[in-house]
């Protein structure tokens, strides 16, 4: 494993995520390819900022795993005071043997934090390339206390109220509201106990001045030399909320690089194309979308037969009911009609698909844990190079 914060002589393009167990979710990965990616092309290092004094324990303790060949629920227990922060949960023996039960063969941590345990995880990541940075490191988190109490004596809380008020009357979702969440924290090095600072709050002796999630870009750039940063959507939003704080500190504004969505399709897939709006269909259940029509449906089998007059207005009225049924009852099948044609486009049963593309309704790489990929060397390799910095959208087959 390489050395964590090691200096870095040249520009980095960095990239992070509150640490979770089994690296949940697996959008982490595509985050960290894309930067390795990226850093290749401009020959400059990739970073994976480990979010690990962020304190949001049911993110990082809610995971999936596979249960008879069924994806379960799960969420890990940590005992440790409420917010504690990430990197100081315990991961110890009872939470080594429930992610083996959960995920087979896990490796087990050089020491018992739920840092270590991510760290562990991520190794064929630091094979690549791509080197682990944890802010909570003192030897670099001591000397820039100066730095963070300085701002905080700037009133950044008031700028980010503005900001919030000038993207809401544009209309701008806001996943991260300042005027809800704290914009400082005060840590607890020793024990990792965080907790929220109001304006007229000091910080506690010994402890660290923590950035809250919309301040974190600027303490990024303040302890590395940031040229790019890759993003998801909300991560996206809420970073414009630190728009107008950049010159206020001194520091200049990475550019933004998108995160690519990633689906790892089962072998011997076929998609239509790789655009979004057929992984809403398919979400959707639309399987229209993607049959090739072939004859017609059951449900035109029956055409519009009328009735004998010699029957009588009652008999007639009564046979026209019954064929409406049994027209009804066959649309039924029209859907599976459907359902089988869109089969031959996929190359496998479209309900199956869905079901792995879109777990539990949500995209892929927002449920699964990034476990499952990391342990799969040959598919890493593979998405790193679907990378090429103009898809969005990268499909990639399973080994």
């Amino acid at each position: 494993m390489p050395t964590q914060n090691a200096p870095s002589p040249r520009p980095v393009i960095v990239t992070g995520q509150q640490i979770g167990a089994g690296w949940t979710p697996s959008l982490s990965v595509a985050k960290a390819l894309a930067a390795l990616a990226e850093a290749t092309r401009l020959s400059a290092d990739a970073v994976y900022w480990m979010a690990d004094e962020d304190h949001d324990r049911a993110e990082v303790a809610s995971t999936v795993g596979i249960e008879k060949g069924r994806l379960t629920r799960h969420r890990f227990h940590f005992d440790a005071p409420q917010g504690t922060a990430a990197g100081w949960l315990p991961w110890g023996a009872p939470q080594q043997r429930q992610a083996e039960a959960l995920w087979g063969e896990v490796p087990l941590p050089s020491e018992p934090t739920l840092r270590s345990h991510a760290l562990g995880l991520g190794g064929p990541l630091w094979k690549l390339g791509l080197r682990p940075f944890s802010p909570t490191d003192s030897a670099l988190r001591e000397p820039i206390q100066s730095d963070l109490e300085r701002w905080r004596s700037l009133d950044l809380e008031a700028h980010l109220l503005h900001s919030a008020e000038r993207l809401e009357a544009e209309h701008v979702p806001l996943p991260l509201d300042p005027r809800q969440q704290a914009a400082w924290f005060s840590l607890n090095p020793q024990t990792g106990l965080r907790k929220r600072l109001e304006r007229v709050d000091a910080c506690p002796k010994d402890h660290w001045l923590s950035p809250g999630a919309a301040l974190r870009p600027l303490m990024q750039s303040l302890m590395l030399p940031v040229e790019a940063a890759v993003l998801g959507p909300s991560e996206r939003a809420y970073w414009r909320l630190t728009e107008p704080l950049w010159e206020i500190v001194g520091l200049t504004a990475p550019r933004i690089i998108p995160r690519p969505s990633v689906f790892v399709l089962p072998h011997g897939c076929v998609l239509m194309a790789e655009r979004l709006a057929d992984l809403d269909d398919l979400r959707d259940g639309d399987w229209q979308t993607f049959a090739s029509p072939k004859g017609s449906p059951p449900s035109r089998a029956i055409g519009a037969v009328p009735p004998e007059p010699s029957w009588g207005p009652v008999l007639g009225a009564r046979f026209t009911k019954e064929l409406d049924r049994a027209r009804h009852r066959l649309e039924r099948l029209d859907r599976r009609w459907i359902r089988d044609l869109a089969a031959h486009t996929f190359n496998m049963d479209p309900e199956r698909l869905r079901q792995q593309l879109f777990p539990f309704g949500k995209a892929q790489e927002r449920v699964l844990p990034g476990l499952f990929w990391l342990r799969d060397e040959s598919l890493i390799h593979r998405m790193l190079k679907s990378m090429d910095g103009d898809r969005s959208l990268i499909l990639v087959e399973e080994s």
